[in-house]
C-alpha cells in the first residue's frame, strides 16, 4: 500500500468540502492518516524531542562520576580488641532496706488510760523492764471483788459440809432403827427420804467446792489483768519507736494497739533486698556481697546471703523475690530503714580467657555488588556502621568470634561461659590470650 501524506490528505478533504464533493472518505489510507494526526500530541515535534534528549544526556554526564564512584568495590575498616586472661566476677545488683534481725511491736492487751511512760526513743531496755503503766483503779477493784467471791464460795462450802454431816447422821439413825425393829419402825418411806436428803447434801457440797475453784480462777484473772497494766519489754533491745503518751486512751477491743517498737540487737542486722526474676536463679545461700548506704558514701559493708524467698512480689509490673542478707553492725553505724545497694558475687572464675561482648555480637558486613548501584548512586546513603544482629546458634553456649586473616575476616567457633555483660568467658580451638578479635567495622570506599 502506498503511504499517504497526512498534509496532502487534509488538503484533499478541505478541497472536497469546498466543492461539495466527498473526496477520499472511503479511502482507508486517508482515514488512518487523519486519525494518526489527531492522536499525536501537538507538543511532540522533532525540535522538542531533540531538546529532551539533550537534557537527558547532560544529566547522565553530570551523574556519571557519582555512579562510577559508588560502583567501586567497598572495603571495610575493622576494629579489634585482644582476648585477655584474667579473673571474672559476675555480680547481681539488688536494692533493699536494712532491718533488725528481730523487731518486736509491743502493745497493750487491756483498754484504759496510760498513767505513765518510763522510756524514750533510743533507750536500751532489759527483758521484763516496765516501759509504761495503765490506770489501775478499776483493775484493783476487780481484784477485791473476786477476792470477796472466793471468800463467799468458801463460806458456802462450809455450810454445805455442815448440811451434809447433819443429813448423814439423820440417815444413819433411821436406818439403824429400821434394822433393829425388823422394818417395823420407822416407816420405809422415812428411811428413803433421809437417804435422798443425804445425797442432795453431798451434791451441794461438791457444788460449793466447784464455786470456790471458779472464784479462785476469777481472782487469778483479775490479778493477771492488774499485772498487765504494767507494759514490760519482752526482749533486751533498743526502743526504736514510742507511740505512748501519758493520758492517752488505749482501746484494745479488736486488736492490741502498738505502743512501742523494739529492736532486739542492733549489732546484728539484715538487708531485705528485692531480686529481679531474671537474676534470682543466680543467687543462692552463702554467697558473699558488698553493699553501700547513702549515709556513709565511699564505705563498703560486707554481707552474706542467708535466704532467698520463693514467694513473688509484683511492683509496677516488675516481679521480684525477697532475699535476706545478714551483716555485722558492731559499730552501730547502720540503722533500720536505711536504703542499701548491694552487689552479690554470684559467679567467680579464676584465670580464664575473656572476650569483649561486642566480639560475640559482630558479623562481617555484606559484600557490595553492582546490582542496584545506579539507584544507590542517584540516592546516596551514609556508610553503614556496625553490623546486623548476630544469629545465635541453637546451642546457647556455642557461638563464634571473628579474626582477621590477611584483610578478610575469619570465623572461630567458641564455647561461652559466665558473663558480666562487658566480657564473657570463652574456650575453643585456636583461642588464646592476646588474639585480636573483631569488635566492629565501618564501610569506606577503597
Amino acid at each position: 500500500m502506498d503511504r499517504v501524506d497526512p498534509d496532502q490528505a487534509r488538503d484533499d478533504v478541505v478541497s472536497a468540502e469546498a466543492s461539495g464533493t466527498p473526496a477520499g472518505q472511503d479511502d482507508p489510507a486517508t482515514v488512518t492518516a487523519l486519525l494518526g494526526e489527531a492522536a499525536r500530541p501537538r507538543w511532540i515535534r522533532p525540535a522538542m524531542l531533540g531538546a529532551v534528549i539533550v537534557v537527558l544526556l547532560l544529566s547522565l554526564a553530570l551523574l556519571a562520576p557519582i555512579a562510577l564512584r559508588h560502583l567501586q568495590p567497598v572495603a571495610a575498616k575493622y576494629e579489634t580488641a585482644a582476648i585477655r586472661r584474667a579473673d571474672l566476677t559476675v555480680l547481681v545488683t539488688v536494692t533493699g532496706a536494712l532491718a533488725p534481725v528481730n523487731q518486736v511491736d509491743v502493745g497493750s492487751e487491756l483498754s484504759g488510760t496510760i498513767a505513765s511512760v518510763r522510756v524514750q526513743e533510743n533507750d536500751r531496755v532489759a527483758k521484763g523492764q516496765v516501759m509504761a503503766t495503765l490506770d489501775t483503779d478499776r483493775l484493783q477493784d476487780q481484784v477485791v471483788q473476786t477476792q470477796a467471791g472466793v471468800a463467799a464460795a468458801e463460806a458456802g462450802l462450809a455450810q454445805a459440809a455442815a448440811t451434809r454431816g447433819e443429813m448423814r447422821l439423820k440417815a444413819d439413825r433411821l436406818n439403824r432403827l429400821f434394822t433393829i425393829s425388823s422394818g417395823g419402825w420407822p416407816a420405809k418411806a422415812d428411811v428413803d427420804a433421809a437417804d435422798a436428803a443425804l445425797t442432795r447434801a453431798r451434791a451441794a457440797e461438791a457444788a460449793a467446792r466447784a464455786a470456790i475453784t471458779q472464784a479462785q480462777a476469777s481472782l487469778r484473772t483479775a490479778r493477771t489483768s492488774l499485772s498487765k497494766a504494767a507494759i514490760r519489754s519482752p526482749v533486751d533491745g533498743v526502743v526504736l519507736i514510742r507511740k505512748a503518751e501519758p493520758g492517752q486512751t488505749v482501746a484494745a477491743s479488736l486488736q492490741a494497739p502498738v505502743l512501742f517498737t523494739l529492736a532486739e540487737d542492733m549489732r546484728r542486722m539484715e538487708l531485705h533486698a528485692d531480686i529481679d526474676e531474671a537474676d534470682v536463679a543466680q543467687v543462692h545461700e552463702g554467697q558473699e556481697a558488698v553493699f553501700t548506704v547513702d549515709a556513709h558514701p565511699g564505705r563498703q559493708y560486707r554481707a552474706r546471703v542467708t535466704r532467698v524467698g520463693f514467694g513473688a512480689q509484683t511492683k509496677e509490673g516488675v516481679v521480684t523475690y525477697t532475699g535476706v542478707l545478714s551483716l555485722d553492725n558492731a559499730d552501730l553505724s547502720l540503722r533500720p530503714g536505711m536504703t542499701a545497694s548491694a552487689d552479690i558475687r554470684s559467679v567467680t572464675r579464676r584465670d580464664v580467657l575473656l572476650v569483649p561482648e561486642a566480639a560475640l555480637r559482630f558479623t562481617p558486613p555484606r559484600s557490595g555488588d553492582s546490582q542496584g548501584a545506579l539507584s544507590r548512586a542517584l540516592v546516596p546513603r551514609m556508610p553503614r556502621l556496625g553490623s546486623p544482629p548476630v544469629r545465635r546458634s541453637s546451642d546457647a553456649s556455642r557461638q563464634q568470634v571473628w579474626v582477621l586473616e590477611g584483610d578478610r575476616p575469619k570465623a572461630l567457633s567458641v564455647h561461652v561461659g559466665a558473663s558480666d555483660t562487658r566480657e564473657t568467658e570463652v574456650t575453643g580451638s585456636g583461642i588464646r590470650a592476646g588474639l585480636p578479635v573483631i569488635v566492629g567495622a565501618v564501610e569506606a570506599p577503597s
